[in-house]
């Protein structure tokens, strides 16, 4: 049934127009002028087959894509990678080992469990965003912009589809 998901998987560039990706990097810089974290996204349609077969799972991808997209090169090893592997309906939260004992699996739960909420909606674009804007709110917490100094944007807004 899992390979069938991920033969059969719909589109990423289709759920994620262009339009809607820069609504998505919109959210994303929002939400890093309130912390000094770095926020990003990864959608991915399916699975390679020989991965499907092999029993590769959504957080291995995950963990992954957060070493390819180097979401771990950033100063305070704050970096967060929101994953969305569509076949499999899996969203998967990765950070850096900044966060340590600062955000708990059940805070990172609760995110992935709201953007489940409108994905199940039909609402994939504002699921993101509510994402988006619910892990800037944990970083703000522990991560807050210092008014004085500018904040280097360290990695890239715009979302990617692997």
């Amino acid at each position: 049934m899992r390979l069938l998901r991920h033969l059969f998987a719909r589109s990423a560039r289709a759920l994620f127009p262009e339009d809607s990706l820069h609504r998505i990097a919109d959210a994303i810089a929002a939400g890093e002028r309130r912390h000094t974290g770095e926020v990003m996204f990864a959608v991915e349609s399916e699975l390679p087959v020989g991965q499907v077969l092999r029993g590769v799972q959504a957080r291995q991808r995950a963990l992954e894509a957060f070493a390819r997209l180097r979401t771990w090169d950033t100063a305070a090893n704050n970096g967060v990678l929101v994953y969305l592997l569509l076949a499999d309906h899996r969203i998967e939260i990765v950070a850096d080992r900044g966060l340590d004992g600062k955000v708990s699996a059940e805070q990172w739960r609760g995110v992935c469990q709201l953007m489940e909420e409108r994905l199940h909606a039909g609402e994939p674009e504002a699921a993101v965003v509510a994402g988006i804007e619910s892990v800037s709110d944990l970083l703000a917490a522990h991560f807050p912009q210092d008014g004085g100094a500018p904040d280097e944007d360290e990695l890239p807004n715009r979302p990617y589809i692997l």
